[in-house]
Parts: C-alpha cells; sequence; structure tokens
C-alpha cells in the first residue's frame, strides 16, 4: 500500500506516535519534539500533514484528539523505502548493493536476511 511521499522527519515522528499510540499532540510535542528543538505548532502541523496524507488518524476522547497509526510500521516503511528506490536510485537497487559490499559491517541477521529474499527472488523468478 503505497500513499503519498513522507518525508524522513516525517517517518520518524510516525513511528514516535506508533510506538505511543495512541497519543495526543501535547505528549508528542513534549516527547518527540522538544528534544530536537520543534515547537508544538510545528509537531500539530506535521501530525495533520501525516493525517490529511492518510497516514494517521484521529479520535477524540475526553475533548483531546487522540492520534494512532493507520497501517502499521513495516507498511510505512517498505513504503518509504519503495520511494527511496524509485525517486532517488532510479528504480535500481544496484546501488545499494554496491554500498552493501563496501560496508564494513554486515550482521549474520542482516546476511540471513539477503540471502533469504535472494533465494525468495529466484523461486519467483523461476515460476514465471
Amino acid at each position: 500500500m503505497r500513499g503519498k511521499t513522507i518525508g524522513d522527519q516525517e517517518l520518524a515522528l510516525l513511528q514516535y506516535v506508533d510506538e505511543q499510540a495512541p497519543t495526543s499532540v501535547g505528549e508528542v510535542a513534549s516527547g518527540y519534539g522538544e528534544p530536537r528543538g520543534l515547537a508544538r505548532s510545528t509537531v500539530l502541523t506535521m501530525m495533520e500533514r501525516l493525517r490529511a496524507k492518510g497516514y494517521l488518524q484521529r479520535r477524540q476522547q475526553q475533548g483531546v484528539y487522540r492520534y494512532q497509526p493507520t497501517r502499521g510500521p513495516e507498511s510505512v516503511l517498505q513504503g518509504a523505502v519503495a520511494q527511496f528506490v524509485d525517486n532517488t536510485l532510479q528504480g535500481s537497487v544496484s546501488p545499494f548493493v554496491a554500498y552493501l559490499s563496501q560496508r564494513q559491517k554486515v550482521s549474520d541477521n542482516e546476511l540471513a536476511e539477503l540471502e533469504a529474499l535472494v533465494a525468495e527472488l529466484q523461486s519467483r523468478r523461476q515460476e514465471d
């Protein structure tokens, strides 16, 4: 599921809201915004943009709007990665693979995930 584009700061805020949900603008401004030097009005604007893009929903509880994500964090992250590959890497994963090959450390878990992904891609290719 791909929504409208989401920036790095919006993604970080969305992840914070997901961890705290349901949460209010005041709570997010205090726990997320203040440590980053963001005013409450900035946090409110970002949250409302995320709501307009379909990433957040809100419900009024005891006179306060409580926000929560409309989809799981995996879906949002997958969309952000797809956006990065499409826009920054012009649809090619080769630059990312080159980056990984030059990286000093790739954990055993990361390597296992990559191997499983390659095996899955090869399996799908054989089915076509």
